[in-house]
């Protein structure tokens, strides 16, 4: 890496940090944004040659879209009240494939089940926003698509085996 380019990142790494403190609506947004960045960036100091030589098939493509449509419903904020896919069956609706050919392609492209993935994002969301938020454990938990709290707190028990109170405070 030369001068100019390890100039270029350290103002990404600053924008990240202002956008961090500041007060805008839409600052996760506006970060994930810079992350990809980040991640293109170093993405391109490396070409990958795999890609040309892995042709990708219908599974990994299904993963893939899957993947995006999971993601694209965090941050959950003021603005995304509440998550609009929460089961296997959403997303395959969403991308117009049966449910098990789905749960096939994920399974087939990274050895996990579709609700694996899902209860694993959802889990790392439930962390961040118990962390980052000051909404009460009935908000993240409705809003994670929980229609009852203490199905959330069994969930977070069963992944973490720490109550989300607890998780909170630590």
């Amino acid at each position: 890496m030369d001068d100019n380019q390890f100039e270029h990142l350290c103002g990404i790494y600053e924008k990240i940090e202002t956008e961090l403190y500041s007060e805008y609506i839409h600052k996760y947004d506006s970060i994930r944004n810079l992350i990809y960045e980040l991640i293109h960036f170093a993405m391109k100091t490396r070409p990958s040659t795999r890609i040309e030589q892995l042709p990708i098939n219908a599974s990994q493509r299904i993963y893939w879209l899957f993947l995006e449509l999971l993601e694209r419903q965090f941050p959950i904020d003021e603005n995304h009240i509440e998550i609009k896919l929460r089961t296997a069956s959403d997303f395959a609706d969403q991308l117009n494939i049966h449910i098990n050919h789905l749960n096939r392609s994920v399974k087939e492209t990274c050895g996990k089940t579709t609700s694996n993935l899902i209860g694993e994002r959802l889990l790392q969301e439930a962390k961040i926003m118990l962390k980052q938020s000051k909404w009460n454990i009935s908000e993240i938990a409705f809003s994670l698509g929980f229609k009852e709290v203490t199905h959330f707190n069994n969930f977070f028990k069963k992944h973490l085996e720490i109550s989300p109170l607890k998780f909170r405070k630590a």
